[in-house]
């Protein structure tokens, strides 16, 4: 929201000092303390969500993964392989910005950061799963066996892992000056989302591998883990999608303040939806398959090409009204003039700089 100000504020138009009255500004020991203060238990708070992000991580890779990657490199390289297609379609994104490029290190600590949070949400996801799935036994009747699991995604899931992917984005990159035009939240939104299906698929296939190892062998659990990666191969580029509407909405949020709330809670709302659409529908398409006696692998692919193909429309259509706006309101050439603006300083304090040295 904008600042309102006090009637004294107002009345007195800026004419008088009114510190500790009706204004405030550090001027004090115990002002400037307390901005201190205030300032470490900000940044105090942000590492100590990031930290207890790590050991989260790390006790769940080493509860449920133990060494697998490193006693069988391989199935690293799995993971890697099973991102590609949502590294491509982040990239894409990327791409499609019509501002100025993001920087490295805000891409990259975006990306760690989606990373690390996959850990609360599997956390959360964990502790509510028996509340909504507890239900859904083998002789439960249809209706129970749709209707829990899609409360659970729709309650739980989606709205959990869209948020956690929205904070990689607010936490970090959302504060610096370079998120400096609406459509930057959809890249950094990307961006999370790649880093949290690295850690997913990285969770699914290391896992199935162990349990397949332990009962059935070595080479049984590296078949194994090639499956699941390709299955994976098909999950991951919906999390790329998914958070970079959540994305576009922060952006739209940062440079209109005054309705910041509603349009954060719109984008979250519009990525939990179709998040929990796409696991709602995949967990019955076994339903599905049997009454259209359609093959289970067929079907799934069809699916994910069908929907993440008409959501990333959505996504590139809203891109390239951002792009054509750009365009055409002239932002493009202020953008360049301010860039260059900012060269003509920089040389400016060189050369200052060098004088200086040569006195």
């Amino acid at each position: 929201m904008s600042a309102e100000r006090d009637p004294v504020q107002r009345a007195s138009g800026g004419d008088e000092d009114l510190y500790d009255v009706a204004t405030w500004e550090p001027r004090t020991a115990l002002d400037r303390l307390s901005s201190w203060l205030y300032g470490s238990i900000v940044t105090s708070a942000r590492a100590g969500v990031v930290v207890l992000a790590v050991l989260i991580v790390l006790a769940q890779f080493a509860a449920a993964l133990g060494l697998v990657f490193v006693d069988r490199p391989v199935v690293a390289l799995y993971v890697l392989l099973s991102v590609v297609p949502a590294l491509g379609m982040a990239a894409f994104v990327w791409k499609a910005d019509a501002t100025k490029r993001e920087p490295l290190e805000l891409l990259v600590v975006t990306f760690a950061f989606g990373f690390l949070f996959a850990g609360f949400a599997a956390v959360l996801n964990t502790v509510f799963s028996g509340l909504f799935l507890g239900s859904v036994t083998a002789d439960a009747p249809l209706w129970i066996t749709v209707l829990a699991p899609a409360l659970y995604y729709f309650l739980i899931v989606g709205p959990v892992e869209e948020t956690v992917k929205w904070l990689a984005i607010r936490l970090y990159a959302f504060r610096s000056d370079r998120f400096d035009a609406v459509v930057d939240g959809a890249v950094y939104g990307a961006v999370a989302g790649l880093g949290f299906a690295t850690i997913e698929n990285a969770i699914y296939i290391g896992r199935e591998v162990v349990l397949a190892a332990g009962a059935a062998g070595s080479t049984a659990a590296i078949d194994v883990g090639l499956q699941t990666a390709a299955v994976r191969t098909l999950a991951g580029p919906g999390h790329v999608i998914y958070s970079a509407f959540a994305g576009y909405y922060l952006g739209l949020a940062k440079f209109n303040p005054d309705d910041a709330g509603p349009i954060v809670v719109k984008g979250l709302v519009i990525a939990a939806v179709i998040h929990a659409t796409y696991n709602t529908v995949v967990t019955n398409l076994g339903v599905l398959t049997d009454t259209l006696g359609v093959a289970p692998g067929l079907a799934f692919i069809g699916f994910v090409v069908v929907y993440d193909g008409a959501l990333f429309y959505v996504l590139y259509r809203k891109l390239v009204a951002y792009r054509a706006a750009y365009e055409r309101t002239g932002a493009g050439r202020l953008d360049e003039a301010a860039s260059r603006s900012e060269e003509d300083a920089t040389y400016l304090v060189s050369d200052l700089d060098a004088g200086d040295d040569r006195q």
